[in-house]
């Protein structure tokens, strides 16, 4: 196990783990700024997980959320175990092959979600009351109205947000590595993990890009579905 550890660590991982939290702290201050009901944390945490491995992937979630909740939005700072497992089962699933093709992606995002939701409920019931700085605090707190308890009304909200927001996450990073070139990806640890299946890099790209338009659409849609009517 401890090979496999050290396998996710080369020069190119250290150079990548600093860029990757900077993307994750930019967006998702961004998001938490505007109160928007995703959370989009975790494009760098996916790239690294599936660029170099998953231990590498775990370890720059904890650090996004730890180094954001110090340096800028404490509310981040409780989160680290949710971005560390998010990193860690994206390296795995990428690891399994589940990064190839778009197809592929969405299953890997999918996967991704659940494990989110269920790091994330007890965090946000237990420190939180069900109401974090989150815009999708508002769904939460809508289905509280409604008569779910709090445990039930996060999970729901968790249910409904993580697969959008993590499928998009994880998207997002497949279109970062169809644009990268196939020499510069060989310098990283984990090179097969996104060798080319399912047709070229550019049709593939431009998939990715599409998928990400539609279930920010859905999003948008339901949200308004939500807190509308």
């Amino acid at each position: 196990m401890l090979n496999n550890i050290k396998k996710d660590f080369n020069t190119m991982t250290w150079v990548l783990i600093p860029v990757a939290i900077a993307i994750n702290i930019a967006i998702g201050q961004i998001v938490v700024t505007l109160k928007l009901p995703v959370f989009l944390d975790s494009v760098g945490t996916v790239l690294v997980g599936v660029l170099c491995g998953p231990w590498a992937g775990a370890l720059t979630g904890a650090l996004s959320n730890t180094i954001w909740g110090i340096a800028i939005d404490p509310n981040a700072l409780p989160w680290w175990p949710v971005a560390f497992f998010i990193g860690l089962v994206s390296g795995f699933m990428a690891k399994g092959g589940w990064f190839k093709s778009w197809w592929k992606v969405v299953v890997t995002g999918f996967v991704v979600a659940l494990t989110a939701a269920a790091a994330s409920t007890p965090i946000a019931v237990y420190l939180f009351g069900g109401i974090t700085a989150s815009g999708s605090s508002f769904i939460t707190a809508y289905l509280m109205q409604t008569g779910l308890g709090v445990f039930q009304a996060v999970f729901s909200t968790s249910f409904l947000v993580e697969p959008v927001d993590k499928i998009t996450t994880a998207m997002l990073a497949f279109a970062i590595v169809q644009g990268l070139s196939r020499r510069f990806i060989a310098r990283f640890p984990r090179p097969e993990n996104v060798e080319d299946e399912g047709g070229a890099n550019q049709t593939q790209l431009y998939i990715a890009i599409g998928v990400v338009v539609l279930l920010v659409l859905f999003a948008a849609f339901m949200l308004r579905n939500i807190l509308g009517g």
